[in-house]
């Protein structure tokens, strides 16, 4: 059911919008959670190393997928709200070609550069075969990635939160299954995990973009949509194109965290791999929540109603902070019992390095998820070089932070304590230019 966001109490309209968007992410970040938690109980420490090894890596290739995402969602959602529905049907079919086009070179550079790269990370030799093989099947699950994220974009942009739901609750439950299944009863290893993930993943895409289809044939227009616009590929990439480096660039900077990591040996591999996971729950669900906002204010600056956008603004953070409290409590004090979930032959070591990690940075969940609102405000009225500007600050200072401060304490704890510093500084940057744009966008306000 498409949603106009444009009416109604913007905080009602924003719950009941994001809500959805929420549980989809925690279905959708059972994905890589089930990889881990089947590699670590089913297989060993090792394949629990290799997965998380690997995932750091496929988050680049996701940054490519989720830029597309956005680049659509948001033209999608301006149109909709301004109700210029044949601009609306030719936007979809101009972001499904382009990122057609991006995948397959994706695809090409991802076969044959993904061994360069475990090598430049410093992939120890026990890891790295699994690794690689846990990547290879990856690559070529990348279409399936990649339109499925295209055709949540536009559920997004008609303001239906529901439906990408309900196919990411029975896929990710199914790929628990399917990756016990290929595990325990084909004793397939690693790369039963990869293949059970490569399958669901892919049925859950078609699904999607077949609904998307039927969906958009429902909208009514005068005249016959181009297949292809430039004018309108232009305004795609100018989000498509940050929210790619946003992503990207952090994907890189998480890699160099990782060559850092990687350093402390196996143990602190598989306990950053387990803990990561947690975090990035946390992470993602406030950044899937921000990309609601998004939608949200692009679709009432296509209206002109840029008080509601204010109004969806303190919405949101009463939102994600309701969320953050209980994650805090729960990875503070039951951190211990949440690790152990994914680990079945763990050392004293992985097991203290992945309850360190949930320590130091859960508490700082309350920032950088006011951070994260904020951005999706500036993406939502297109604001990106101010967006660029917070998300760099915040990875520079991350990758910059993991290499000094680990140096200096000649322990994984300094690498950690460089994520509260880095949330902090693009918190305040990403709030402040907020509270500038707001004031730019209105007419009324402008000289």
């Amino acid at each position: 059911m498409n949603k106009d966001l444009t009416v109604g109490k913007p905080e009602t309209v924003l719950w009941r919008f994001c809500l959805p968007l929420f549980g989809s992410i925690i279905f959708q970040q059972l994905y890589n959670i089930a990889d881990s938690l089947v590699a670590g109980k089913f297989i060993g420490e090792n394949a629990l190393a290799a997965v998380g090894n690997s995932y750091e890596i496929t988050l680049i290739f996701i940054a490519f997928a989720f830029g597309c995402n956005m680049g659509c969602s948001v033209i999608v959602s301006q149109l909709f709200g301004a109700k210029e529905y044949r601009k609306l049907k030719t936007a979809v079919s101009t972001a499904c070609i382009f990122s057609a086009f991006l995948c397959g070179v994706l695809m090409l550079i991802g076969i044959f550069g993904c061994t360069p790269l475990l090598h430049l990370i410093r992939t120890p030799r026990e890891v790295f075969s699994d690794s690689k093989l846990y990547l290879d099947i990856y690559i070529w699950g990348l279409p399936f990635v990649f339109f499925y994220n295209i055709a949540t974009g536009i559920f997004s942009a008609l303001g239906d939160s529901k439906t990408p739901f309900y196919f990411l609750a029975i896929s990710s439950t199914s790929n628990i299954a399917v990756d016990i299944l290929f595990v325990t009863a084909f004793d397939m290893g690693v790369a039963g995990v990869a293949w059970a993930t490569f399958l669901c993943q892919g049925i859950s895409c078609i699904l999607a973009v077949i609904t998307v289809w039927m969906r958009l044939k429902k909208i009514p227009v005068q005249e016959k949509p181009l297949l292809f616009d430039r004018e309108l590929l232009k305004k795609i990439m100018v989000i498509a194109v940050p929210s790619i480096l946003q992503q990207s660039f952090i994907s890189v900077g998480n890699i160099l965290i990782q060559s850092v990591i990687n350093g402390f040996g196996a143990s602190t591999m598989a306990g950053y791999s387990t803990a990561v996971k947690l975090n990035n729950l946390v992470i993602t669900s406030f950044t899937t929540i921000g990309n609601g906002i998004s939608n949200f204010s692009a679709q009432n600056l296509g209206a002109h109603k840029y008080g509601r956008i204010r109004e969806g603004f303190n919405a949101g953070i009463k939102m994600v902070w309701c969320l953050c409290i209980p994650f805090c409590i729960l990875y503070i004090f039951f951190g211990r019992w949440l690790l152990l979930l994914f680990m079945e032959k763990t050392s004293a070591a992985s097991l203290m390095t992945g309850r360190q990690f949930l320590w130091i940075l859960s508490p700082f969940y309350l920032v950088i998820s006011a951070k994260l609102i904020a951005d999706g405000i500036l993406r939502g009225i297109s604001a990106m070089r101010h967006f660029m500007a917070a998300t760099f600050t915040d990875l520079i200072l991350r990758v910059v932070g993991a290499f000094v401060l680990s140096g200096w304490t000649k322990s994984a704890i300094g690498i950690w304590c460089a994520w509260p510093i880095g949330w902090t500084i693009a918190m305040i940057i990403s709030v402040f230019f907020y509270k500038k744009d707001m004031i730019t966008i209105q007419p009324e306000n402008r000289l």
